[in-house]
């Protein structure tokens, strides 16, 4: 078994919604990047930037830190795993998925000790 490392963190929720994922709608309705050297490029809704669809345990995280794949264990929130970044998001911030804006919003801003598995420790 391999222990965690224990880290203190901010964390913040966030939703698929435009305003936490800077995205809106062109004049077609296709929704796109509104901010940022790729803006007015179309943006997936809803997939990290790892490929995958975010969902409840999904984490972004500055990956220099948490690499994709890590794992943390967050009090009240559960396990998550690191499978997007944000551009707000540097440093020992956490970011927790939710699935609608009013939960990301509810989580306010907290300062907390969490329990970290990185992928290198439990890879066989």
């Amino acid at each position: 078994d391999v222990e965690p490392r224990e880290f203190i963190v901010i964390t913040t929720g966030y939703c698929p919604c435009g305003s936490c994922c800077s995205w809106r709608r062109n004049w077609l309705g296709r929704p796109v990047i509104s901010a940022g050297p790729n803006a007015g490029k179309p943006k997936d809704v809803g997939v990290t930037a790892s490929g995958t669809v975010a969902q409840p345990g999904t984490l972004a995280a500055d990956t220099s830190i948490f690499p994709f794949g890590t794992i943390i264990y967050i009090p009240g929130y559960g396990y998550g795993r690191v499978e997007d970044r944000g551009g707000d998001i540097k440093g020992y911030h956490l970011d927790l998925f939710y699935r609608t804006h009013g939960l990301a919003l509810h989580h306010d801003k907290v300062k907390m000790r969490v329990k970290v598995w990185s992928p290198k420790s439990y890879q066989p």
